[in-house]
């Protein structure tokens, strides 16, 4: 390798650490959001969580649904 090459592979390098730094940092703060915004304090408490609250609309949108079913049957819509 010459030494220009070495040179941009040195500075390839920092860039990477630089960006590598700067994606820990988000990381930190987004799980520091997850954990004051829906107290998971990881990824699969948050997936376990975000699936409770699916089943939970899934559980919502039926009932309403049944509401809705038995309106249309009463007024003959």
């Amino acid at each position: 390798m010459t030494e220009q090459q070495l040179l941009n592979l040195k500075k390839e390098i920092e860039g990477a650490k630089v960006q590598l730094n700067q994606l820990e940092g988000q990381e930190k703060a987004l799980m520091n959001q997850l954990q004051k915004d829906w107290g998971c304090k990881t990824i699969a408490e948050a997936e376990k969580k975000l699936k409770a609250i699916q089943k939970e609309i899934d559980t919502l949108n039926e009932k309403i649904n049944c509401g809705i079913n038995e309106l249309e049957e009463k007024y003959d819509i």
